[in-house]
């Protein structure tokens, strides 16, 4: 519990940490790295080269001192930032590490003007903070016993492996002690682990593109390639592209992830589904569970892509769309080939806009579900708000660190 003195120190700070923000986040995960390389393989270089991990730290901290006196405000995050956690199997030990390597870094970066005042305000602080995080990714990993049947890793088969598109390959996955796999909440992302060339333990969240209820698991795997210059491309990724076959094991844990469609009867409003790129994967587990769980209610699936060479699941979705008659389904490219142009098989060309929402929903009132690279979801997040959207209404994922769409 932080003493109302504490408390009033920690909001002094604010300004000091909104301008030096990112250079303590940086000093701060430079400092870990080297003091205790054990924990590198929680992380992603690629996020760290790019330095999105960097800015999402720096504005978490904020976000945290800005709202010390009420940290249930922070909920939404909170979860967020759990369910990643627990995804990558972080430990109670492990807070210790962040918390000393964080205090450091105060000192070291803010140097005089880091008090003992100020470093003994952040210490009680930053252990608020961690019994929080502790206490509710416990209770996740006693919920994923419970749901899924197992914590931690486990072995699993490479069933079936096909290309979703010419850059984008789908793998389907069964345990390997045969048991059978638990219902999964729409949505949700399970984390691979791999060795890729027999290296250093590599763990990356993808999310489940398949119907819930399924008897496997469905990841779909976009190759990344390095974004900027001098970071790598995506390890596990191009590992998976390159080297796993039928017949291969990986290594699973549980279902996480707190973006998921919502249990509630609202079939008089149309549900939206927005989905950019690979964006497309827990979209269309999202998809099947509303057009199977949610029946009669009037659904939209929006997906924009580059162009037909790199659309997945266009078989998928025509299959839906003949399936049922409350599903419309449009396909917007930005740079259609010349192939495409010919041939036809996309619905618009160009960018998402209000002018395609218009002539799907008129003015009517719809849930949306967006998820795509950060620039499709700030420009879609920019539409629905000027079209008058309750951000209540308004469910997204990043895929990486979590950006301000606002922004």
């Amino acid at each position: 519990m932080l003493t109302a003195h504490q408390v009033a120190v920690i909001k002094q700070t604010v300004p000091v940490l909104q301008e030096n923000g990112e250079v303590l986040t940086r000093h701060f995960y430079e400092r870990m790295f080297r003091e205790n390389p054990e924990v590198l393989t929680f992380f992603n270089p690629a996020h760290q080269q790019a330095g999105t991990q960097q800015r999402a730290l720096a504005g978490a901290i904020c976000a945290y001192a800005q709202h010390i006196e009420n940290p249930a405000a922070l909920a939404d995050a909170v979860e967020l930032i759990a369910q990643k956690h627990a995804s990558l199997g972080i430990q109670a030990e492990h807070y210790p590490i962040v918390g000393e390597n964080l205090l450091a870094s105060i000192q070291e970066v803010l140097g005089e003007a880091a008090t003992p005042e100020i470093i003994d305000a952040w210490a009680a602080a930053y252990g608020v903070l961690a019994d929080i995080f502790i206490n509710r990714e416990q209770q996740i990993y006693q919920d994923q016993k419970t749901d899924f049947g197992w914590t931690g890793f486990k072995r699993f088969v490479v069933k079936k492996r096909e290309a979703a598109s010419d850059n984008i390959v789908s793998l389907y996955l069964v345990s390997e002690d045969g048991q059978p796999l638990q219902v999964h909440q729409p949505g949700q992302y399970i984390t691979v682990r791999v060795s890729p060339e027999g290296g250093e333990p590599v763990m990356r969240n993808y999310s489940l593109s398949n119907r819930p209820g399924a008897d496997y698991y469905r990841i779909s795997v976009k190759r990344e390639l390095a974004v900027v210059d001098g970071a790598p491309n995506g390890v596990c990724s191009n590992h998976l592209h390159d080297r796993i076959q039928e017949g291969d094991v990986l290594e699973l844990a549980p279902p996480c992830g707190e973006f998921t469609l919502q249990k509630h009867d609202d079939s008089q409003r149309p549900l939206v589904l927005m989905a950019g790129g690979v964006g497309i994967t827990p979209l269309l587990s999202m998809l099947h569970a509303a057009l199977e769980g949610q029946q009669g209610r009037e659904v939209i699936f929006i997906q924009c892509a580059l162009n037909n060479a790199v659309r997945p699941f266009g078989e998928e979705l025509a299959a839906l769309q003949r399936d049922y008659v409350n599903l419309t389904t449009h396909l917007r490219l930005s740079e259609p080939s010349d192939n495409d142009r010919e041939q036809g098989g996309y619905d618009s060309e160009g960018f998402l806009d209000a002018a395609l929402l218009r002539e799907l929903l008129g003015e009517r009132s719809a849930e949306f579900y967006l998820c795509g690279p950060t620039p499709m979801l700030k420009h879609a997040w920019q539409l629905l708000k000027a079209r008058g959207v309750d951000e209540a209404d308004i469910h997204f994922e990043f895929f990486g660190p979590a950006d301000d769409l606002a922004a």
